[in-house]
């Protein structure tokens, strides 16, 4: 293949037009996270990550595993997890098998918090697609993530 290849060509157009649609999702509900809750969409995001954690086995997550979650470096999701700890929204302890481990979990702040902003992230996420649906170049990837069935 070269770098004229129809195939790579079309592969390259693809790649673009889903980061748009990224790109133009991601700054929607940014826009409505930090006006209505003062919440970015990487915060939002580790404390939804996060508030599905369990006591069961494997329900706490370490932070790598917090890091691939909400894709960011581990020293970024540390930075992230202290800015929201110094807001009361999170807090960490040490691992009680582990004294290695450090986990981290939402506060009652933080679950009410992620409660409110929920509906905002629904609300934003829905009219980022309505809109994207109107782009013929985006109308078929917004109608394969309207038709995902992710497990949650």
């Amino acid at each position: 293949m070269t770098a004229t290849d129809p195939a790579l060509t079309a592969l390259s157009q693809g790649w673009c037009a889903l980061s748009l649609l990224h790109g133009q999702i991601e700054s929607r509900i940014e826009r409505a996270l930090q006006a209505g809750h003062g919440l970015s969409v990487r915060e939002y995001s580790l404390l939804d990550v996060l508030s599905r954690q369990h006591n069961g086995p494997g329900g706490h997550l370490q932070m790598k595993q917090v890091a691939d979650a909400v894709v960011l470096s581990q020293s970024a999701t540390t930075r992230l997890v202290t800015r929201l700890e110094d807001r009361g929204l999170l807090t960490r302890y040490l691992c009680d098998t582990d004294r290695r481990g450090i986990y981290t979990d939402v506060t009652e702040a933080g679950l009410a918090l992620l409660s409110e902003a929920r509906p905002t992230n629904d609300t934003a996420l829905r009219a980022a697609l309505d809109e994207a649906a109107e782009n013929p170049e985006l109308a078929p990837l917004v109608r394969a993530v309207e038709e995902l069935k992710v497990p949650v």
